[in-house]
């Protein structure tokens, strides 16, 4: 049997990932104090929240003898392309089941280009089929698992996003390394930590693993994902440690129109912050994430006082030259 994946693997992470103050004045004259968690420079291949998510799952994986991955994703989906890196590192072969079946003649994007270099099967299908079989995998019909495996062999299920139990307890090993820190105060009252959600497993993390006092603050990146997202965390939280929460909340004002949607205000947001703190960021996550901690600290959602930290879920896209050399099959970070 294979040896479940670890931190001595052919993957080697950088833990605990960085911790950076931000120094801003406009956030100093309001008391409140700014710290990136850059989880986004764990690993090239296997950045930020994909590698806190995806190592319990390769354990699991492994440890029941599966030998294939199987997971969904759109066209520009951080998790398929982790998957497939995470797959090819530990011998896992891999199948990404792609949103869109007009995909699968057109030319690959530098997304799925790099996702293929590491060996993955990619699949595209309907987005009414695509969305039916997430359907009856989150209702776990049999039917559905069965078509499944019909199709591709037995394979470890991963849902979109990498979202399951234990990707969020997996989340919550990153406020263990908060605690951690040396010549700072501990995680307590008037600490607050926010991330992006699109699926839910890093929020639902976080705020199980924070101590008594600090807060979770959640940005969702989805439109009209109100009470959805809300009902996916607690869900979490009753499956995996069989309680509920009350220290979390989600921000439904900063997604910009939709997923992958970038309004101009966003874009200037971005390119201003990036210009003054020489950190380049991604926009479909967490240059929301950053607008929406700006944006409740001039309503005063957070009080003078408060201690942010804001996590870097993920890096941003390569720039453009990079991603035409990705386009045409580069495997490379």
């Amino acid at each position: 049997m294979r040896r479940p994946p670890d931190t001595t693997g052919p993957i080697r992470p950088r833990l605990p990932s960085p911790v950076r103050d931000v120094a801003d004045p406009w956030l100093a004259d309001r008391g409140v104090a700014l710290r990136l968690k850059r989880d986004d420079l764990i690993h090239p291949l296997v950045p930020g929240n994909k590698w806190r998510k995806l190592t319990p799952n390769l354990r699991a994986a492994v440890e029941r003898g599966h030998t294939r991955l199987l997971t969904f994703g759109g066209a520009y989906s951080n998790h398929i392309r982790a998957v497939a890196a995470a797959g090819a590192a530990y011998g896992l072969s891999t199948v990404g089941v792609i949103r869109g079946d007009e995909l699968a003649g057109a030319p690959r994007n530098w997304s799925l280009a790099r996702a293929e270099a590491h060996g993955m099967e990619l699949a595209f299908v309907t987005r009414s089929a695509y969305r039916e079989t997430l359907r009856g995998l989150g209702e776990d019909d049999p039917g559905t698992l069965r078509a499944l495996e019909e199709r591709w062999g037995r394979a470890y299920v991963l849902p979109e996003g990498g979202t399951n139990v234990l990707a969020a307890r997996g989340a919550a090993e990153l406020v263990a390394e908060l605690s951690d820190l040396p010549d700072l105060p501990a995680l307590g009252p008037g600490d607050v930590v926010c991330c992006a959600v699109g699926t839910g497993g890093t929020l639902a993390g976080i705020a199980a693993g924070l101590p008594p006092g600090a807060r979770a603050v959640g940005f969702a990146v989805l439109k009209g994902a109100e009470g959805y997202l809300e009902r996916e965390v607690a869900a979490l939280h009753e499956r995996g440690w069989g309680r509920a929460f009350a220290n979390w909340r989600i921000e439904h004002g900063y997604h910009g129109g939709g997923y992958g949607r970038v309004p101009a205000e966003l874009e200037a947001f971005a390119a201003e912050f990036e210009a003054r703190h020489g950190v380049r960021l991604e926009r479909r996550y967490v240059a929301k994430l950053l607008w929406g901690v700006y944006g409740l600290v001039e309503q005063g959602e957070l009080a003078r006082g408060s201690r942010v930290t804001a996590v870097i879920t993920g890096p941003p896209d390569p720039e453009p030259g990079r991603a035409a050399g990705v386009s045409r099959g580069c495997g490379g970070a």
